[in-house]
């Protein structure tokens, strides 16, 4: 499980407010979790020791600093994102850690200015779903990499591959407003669902060798956790936050009640159904 913001192309304005907030919030909760996710794409994107990478979506900078653990010294690992309170916890961690071959960038990967030829890989866990232009994203991407560069990025498959996604607004929906009908093609969570769609997109845009493989994680989580992930993490605490009290109260009653049903012995064996996707530029 991870961020969902709602599926509108306003991503700057979600990832510098409440989104990138809750996201800090949550980061090593966030972390743990995809530490595995982290690992796959990270090794799928390798590009070799003294390599460059460029991380798009980076948010608080773990996939960044991982790569730049494995490039070593003589290598830079680079990661870009829409949010400042993200990239401030980025930098933070990369101080933090003496990890002087990581830097960190603002702004939007499809328009942003990312040099020509300048990286050997380009890696993203879960940061390539929110563009508005697609396609005009991963020419960006493209051009900023070298001829033959690695591109390996993790993606959601559909929601019928992740329920545990859906449970707790499902719960909380007799009590709410109803959600907005959303596009599945739109920019979000769920865009990259279709590998056909994401084939196409990558072919059309100048990437060449695509392979898209099922990445299954599991991912178990404390109830609490999921409890709090349910209610900060997604489109739900927004509707949450424009309800009374007592709606509130009885939302929060309806999700914890689904979610325990979830649970044995303390724990959700929750997993996380993804893509992993790896072409050549």
């Amino acid at each position: 499980m991870t961020a969902q913001p709602p599926q509108t192309p306003a991503q700057p304005s979600y990832w510098n407010q409440a989104g990138g907030q809750a996201w800090v919030d949550l980061q090593d909760l966030m972390d743990r979790l995809n530490q595995p996710i982290c690992d796959a794409v990270v090794a799928a994107g390798f590009p070799g020791a003294g390599g460059a990478v460029l991380d798009i979506g980076c948010g608080a900078g773990a996939t960044t600093l991982e790569m730049a653990r494995r490039v070593g010294p003589q290598g830079r690992s680079v990661g870009v994102d829409v949010s400042a309170p993200l990239l401030e916890a980025a930098r933070a961690a990369a101080e933090a850690q003496g990890i002087a071959n990581a830097e960190f960038l603002e702004g939007d990967a499809q328009t942003f200015d990312l040099g020509t030829a300048a990286y050997d890989a380009a890696i993203s866990r879960f940061g390539v779903m929110f563009f508005a232009d697609f396609d005009a994203a991963f020419a960006n991407l493209r051009r900023a990499c070298k001829p033959d560069a690695r591109l390996a990025f993790a993606c959601w498959r559909s929601p019928a591959d992740n329920p545990l996604a859906g449970a707790p607004i499902e719960a909380a929906a007799p009590f709410l407003p109803p959600m907005p009908q959303s596009d599945p093609d739109a920019p979000g969570r769920w865009a990259f669902a279709k590998p056909d769609r994401v084939r196409g997109i990558l072919t059309r845009s100048g990437w060449r060798d695509i392979e898209i493989v099922p990445l299954d994680v599991p991912t178990p989580i404390a109830p609490g956790d999921l409890m709090t992930l349910s209610l900060r993490m997604g489109p739900l605490g927004g509707m949450l936050q424009q309800a009374d009290a007592a709606t509130q109260a009885k939302a929060r009653t309806a999700v914890a009640e689904r979610l325990a049903t979830y649970e044995t012995g303390g724990m959700v064996a929750m997993s996380s159904a993804c893509w992993l996707v790896t072409a050549r530029a």
